[in-house]
């Protein structure tokens, strides 16, 4: 049968067969899993919660837990403030402290 169609076992045994399939398979995923509704809003980009007695925040683009006695970024120090914290260096390290 050299020349005509492949058979089931040249298929399997090359894995070629699953291969097409698999990647048939993703697009009807995708559109199943994302309905209508959500086009224009992010599906993974819940907020954090934080423990109590930490502060939520956003500091250098990235959500953080804040406390005192927490370190911090020197860099960022500015954006510390909007969350009532000052970021000072205390024994060689920078840590947060309520102001």
């Amino acid at each position: 049968m050299v020349g005509k169609r492949r058979g089931y076992e040249e298929i399997h045994r090359t894995g070629r067969g699953c291969l097409a399939l698999g990647g048939a398979l993703d697009g009807v995923a995708v559109a199943v899993a994302s309905p209508a509704g959500a086009v224009g809003r992010s599906v993974g980009a819940a907020a954090r919660s934080c423990s109590a007695g930490f502060t939520h925040a956003v500091i250098g683009g990235e959500q953080k837990c804040l406390n005192a006695g927490e370190f911090c970024s020197h860099a960022e120090a500015r954006q510390y403030v909007r969350y009532h914290f000052v970021c000072e260096r205390i024994r060689g390290t920078y840590r947060l402290e309520r102001s």
